[in-house]
């Protein structure tokens, strides 16, 4: 996610939406998409109806159209290319519409867990999807590990690629903010929750062809309740602390006009 300095956002943003709708930076959620950026892609982005805004977060589509936005033609590209690599292989053996829950759950829990932990930034790019394939992924092989062909292999492959990818997004987060101010940085947040949605979702929701013996069968159900809970809880409080954000910084904000008011009047100003 590529992070723009908060001199080049837009600042007459809606403050009474969100305590921390402060403008201060804009994410693009692309697995190294490196340091493609300019002030007009900022500017451009604050007006856009589907970039995820903190301080419209009452504008509920934005968490997930999030994804369809990109910095560049190299940022799309690359998150094209991640999607058809990782995400391909789990649509030919478990299908589309398991693999867009994944996909979504992941998008969703990007700009979720980022309003909560990082909640200056705005949000564009698809990379809480592209890490919640790679994070099912792992859900797959640990559910029908017996029946896979090179399991430990294409593990390796994703966890070579997550290495990289997360290093990188330090790197670029790090020299961004404190040196490299007129470029964008990758935000680590989306990837964070977003592979942890993968792993929680794809338990649940892929294939397990090993269900063969009854015990083994309520095992396997367990674990897709208890990863459904796990993803549930975390997507409840990052809901609600949003709603209660939100309201507080509304009240606020309402207060603050009021008691403004009175102490121009009082002043003989208004």
């Amino acid at each position: 996610m590529n992070e723009l300095p908060r001199t080049q956002l837009n600042d007459n943003s809606d403050s009474s939406s969100s305590g921390n709708g402060n403008g201060n930076g804009i994410s693009s959620s692309s697995s190294s998409s490196g340091s493609s950026s300019s002030s007009s892609v900022s500017y451009a982005y604050n007006e856009s109806l589907l970039v995820y805004r903190p301080d419209r977060r009452l504008e509920i589509w934005r968490f997930i159209t999030y994804m369809v936005l990109h910095v560049n033609w190299f940022h799309l590209s690359f998150n094209v290319i991640i999607q058809l690599l990782y995400g391909l292989p789990l649509e030919m053996v478990h299908g589309s519409q398991r693999v867009a829950v994944v996909y979504l759950a992941g998008v969703l829990a990007g700009s979720l867990g980022t309003s909560v932990i990082d909640s200056k930034v705005y949000l564009v790019g698809a990379s809480g999807g592209v890490y919640a394939l790679l994070a099912a992924q792992l859900a797959n092989v640990m559910i029908n590990f017996g029946q896979m062909r090179y399991g430990i292999l294409r593990l390796a492959a994703v966890f070579i690629f997550v290495f990289c990818d997360t290093g990188y997004a330090f790197y670029s987060k790090c020299v961004t903010e404190d040196c490299l101010k007129a470029l964008p940085s990758i935000s680590y947040i989306a990837h964070l929750t977003g592979s942890l949605a993968g792993f929680t979702i794809g338990l649940a929701a892929l294939r397990n062809f090993e269900q063969c013996h009854h015990h083994y069968y309520h095992q396997s159900n367990l674990i897709r309740y208890f990863a459904l809970g796990v993803y549930g809880s975390f997507t409840i409080f990052a809901i609600v602390f949003n709603l209660i954000n939100t309201v507080t910084a509304q009240i606020l904000g309402e207060e603050g006009e009021v008691f403004k008011q009175h102490l121009l009047r009082d002043l003989g100003i208004a």
